[in-house]
């Protein structure tokens, strides 16, 4: 998925500034209410939302810190922690218990240790891929239950939403949720107004496209976009260099070995190995040299 085009009139959602823009947006807040109401399938309307510290600090020199994607407190207390995840990650709901676990203590320590009253925690995680191949739903809440199905608990309640899921026709989009899971998949690929869902001119979701629109940019917004493009690719660079020295780290280890044996050529190393015969030598030198 090409998140970042610049042939394309609208960026995506799922990119860093898409996300950034919208469910980020701290100067109009109507997408991400809207939002929230619709992913944690509320029929109270969300008024306000107040965004609140999203980076959890390391409690201890090696214990883990984080930062969520968006964190938020609603008028009523309630607290939204929402994560949007691009890549496989089989380990993503590990990382939002983790997240929401934290907020859960940070209330209680405020309290000064008491459990009563606290407000809810809605942990909501945006996966472009799947992870939960044993359930078609693409959106799922999670509550504590128990083995009869009965609410035991949902003071800290769980969302995920699978992208790759959702395949309805637009002429079956209705409820809000859809529509936005709809917009999310669809709007960088929307070029003309005759593509346009009449639903779009709806103001929650008008709002955050109008963010997302190249043409209608600010200088400011433009340069924010590019240095945002630029962030990207640098990273990207520098993972794929980690990946390439961790696949060479792997490769001289094996050759290393074979040398070591000393019951194969120099050649036949090279082979079975797919690497260059000047890289078998270089191995061979840097071994000659630590003895």
């Amino acid at each position: 998925m090409d998140l970042y085009n610049e042939n394309e009139r609208f960026i995506s959602i799922l990119s860093d500034y898409g996300f950034k823009v919208t469910f980020g947006n701290e100067t109009d807040t109507r997408f991400l209410r809207r939002s929230l109401q619709a992913l944690i399938q509320s029929p109270v309307a969300i008024k306000t939302v107040e965004f609140i510290e999203s980076e959890i600090p390391g409690l201890t020199r090696d214990s883990r810190s984080g930062v969520y994607d968006v964190a938020c407190v609603d008028e009523r207390g309630n607290q939204f922690i929402v994560e949007m995840q691009l890549s496989q990650y089989p380990d993503f709901i590990q990382r939002m218990k983790f997240y929401s676990f934290y907020r859960l203590n940070t209330l209680v320590r405020k309290g000064k240790y008491k459990f009563e009253g606290l407000p809810k925690i809605y942990c909501i995680g945006i996966l472009a891929v799947n992870i939960f191949s044993h359930i078609a739903d693409y959106h799922n809440v999670a509550v504590l239950k128990n083995e009869k199905g009965e609410l035991i608990d949902d003071q800290t309640t769980f969302i995920t939403v699978e992208l790759a899921k959702f395949k309805k026709r637009l002429s079956r989009v209705q409820t809000d949720l859809d529509k936005l899971i709809y917009t999310m998949k669809t709007i960088h690929k929307a070029t003309k107004p005759k593509q346009f869902p009449q639903f779009w001119n709806e103001e929650w979701l008008e709002a955050a496209i109008k963010e997302l629109d190249t043409r209608a940019m600010t200088p400011e917004k433009r340069m924010a976009y590019e240095m945002t493009l630029s962030a990207n690719a640098l990273a990207v660079e520098n993972e794929n260099k980690k990946i390439e020295e961790a696949k060479s780290e792997v490769k001289t280890e094996a050759v290393a070995k074979a040398l070591n044996r000393g019951k194969l050529t120099v050649e036949e190393i090279a082979e079975d190995n797919g690497v260059s015969i000047d890289f078998v030598l270089q191995v061979q030198q840097g071994l000659s040299a630590r003895k």
